[in-house]
């Protein structure tokens, strides 16, 4: 992770400055960029390893800033919102971002924040066992994912709960334990779990509203079930 190039946007240079610093202590390289146009013109010029995006910017917002970056890539993007509200946090989780600190936050706190995505998305030494069920096959270590020979453009947290329920196929887990095992929390808003379930169902059901896969389980969460039928 060290060296990794972070683009960090926000309109309050006080913000951006107090983040840069503690990026570039954590060892990485910042870009700063004050509005959207600014930021997507910077990743064109530089493709970051993952974006510290703010929700409420001027002129165009930051939910559209991640779908125009979505439209180009898979790079990693935590947002930042200013209001903590649940809405803010769904609607970022729906466009594509990967996590999100609320303000105000800890810069300590982000610059783990950013660690842990980036650490996610990095090459292990250990090679790993490709994961599959059917026609959806899924590479840990390339961080590639496929059904039926077509590419899954999948988010870094899409990533990674397909790959949990890939390795624990049958098994029940509640929206806690996928948080906590999955996004690495031990508390936060479960809503996060249920956006990326259903997300992660219209990429690899037949039909993500009778979905045969990542099935729910009444009162307790979802559990993957492997070779289903019709897939």
């Amino acid at each position: 992770m060290a060296g990794a190039q972070v683009l960090v946007v926000d309109d309050d240079p006080t913000v951006s400055d107090v983040v840069r610093r503690y990026l570039e202590r954590a060892g990485f390289a910042v870009t700063l960029a004050a509005d959207g146009p600014a930021a997507l013109a910077a990743a064109e010029r530089r493709p970051p390893d993952l974006v510290v995006l703010d929700l409420m910017l001027p002129g165009m917002s930051g939910l559209d800033v991640c779908r125009r970056l979505r439209e180009r890539s898979d790079v990693p993007v935590v947002m930042l919102t200013a209001l903590g509200e649940e809405v803010d946090r769904v609607v970022g989780f729906e466009v594509g971002a990967d996590d999100y600190v609320t303000k105000p936050f800890s810069p300590r706190e982000l610059a783990l924040r950013v660690q842990s995505v980036l650490r996610r998305t990095s090459p292990r030494a250990v090679p790993q066992v490709i994961l599959a069920d059917g026609d959806l096959r899924l590479d840990p270590d390339a961080r590639t994912a496929a059904r039926g020979g077509t590419p899954l453009g999948l988010t870094v947290r899409e990533f990674d709960l397909l790959a949990h329920f890939l390795r624990h196929p049958g098994r029940a887990f509640s929206r806690a334990d996928l948080l906590e095992q999955v996004w690495g929390w031990s508390f936060g808003d479960q809503a996060t779990v249920t956006v990326h379930v259903r997300r992660l169902r219209e990429k690899i059901e037949r039909d993500p509203a009778e979905p045969t896969r990542i099935v729910t389980v009444w009162g307790v969460g979802y559990r993957f079930e492997l070779a289903a039928a019709g897939a």
